[in-house]
């Protein structure tokens, strides 16, 4: 089943975050502080954009999660006001160059989260995030919360959502390319991924 997300799932969230945070495998290993990933790209959407989070149940616990922001500027804006302040005095700035850890890269992404490019947003002003278990994909869950967060945008107005993909992560290209969504170059934060575009 899907339904809002509420305050109680957010561990289970920064769980599935972190299971499938290696472009889409189990990132355990990567990482020494297990609820990092979910402090970047959950806990923002649950403490920000309440209303825009939507959970795949299994009838006893989450197995999936899709995440969106109807307005990434203003998403942004809210970030810099009521979110990372905190995360960054308790987690410390990274160095800007030499090897870092996968730790001390989302350190770095806390202090100096790179905005949104305005050009994209122009066009695809929203964007979302999406996390399935292995057990819970193939199954058509993952269509079935991109097609409710996509009905709420569209209810709002919303003219694009846009999202980024590890370009490691072969099943999740094809899954976003068999939605519709649109390959529109290099992700815009400098990693090594992608960036998608779907007019709504």
């Amino acid at each position: 089943m899907i339904r809002p997300a509420v305050a109680a799932d957010r561990a289970a969230l920064y769980e599935i975050c972190l299971l499938t945070g290696d472009a889409g495998d189990d990132a355990s290993g990567l990482y020494v502080d297990p609820g990092l990933l979910g402090e970047v790209w959950v806990g923002p959407y649950l403490a920000l954009e309440p209303d825009l989070a939507f959970v795949g149940d299994d009838g006893g616990a989450a197995v999936g999660y899709v995440l969106g922001a109807a307005d990434t500027a203003a998403f942004e804006q809210a970030c810099e006001e009521s979110w990372w302040p905190a995360r960054r005095a308790r987690y410390p700035d990274a160095p800007s160059s030499g090897e870092l850890t996968p730790d001390e890269e989302l350190h770095r992404w806390i202090h100096h989260p790179p905005p949104t490019p305005a050009a994209l947003l122009a066009e695809y002003p929203g964007h979302l995030h999406i996390d399935l278990l292995p057990r819970a994909q193939g199954l058509g869950l993952g269509r079935r919360l991109i097609d409710t967060l996509l009905g709420v945008l569209r209810q709002r107005g919303v003219a694009g959502v846009h999202l980024g993909v590890d370009a490691a992560n072969h099943r999740a290209i094809g899954f976003y390319e068999h939605l519709g969504f649109t390959r529109l170059g290099p992700d815009h934060d400098g990693s090594d991924g992608y960036l998608y575009g779907l007019h709504l």
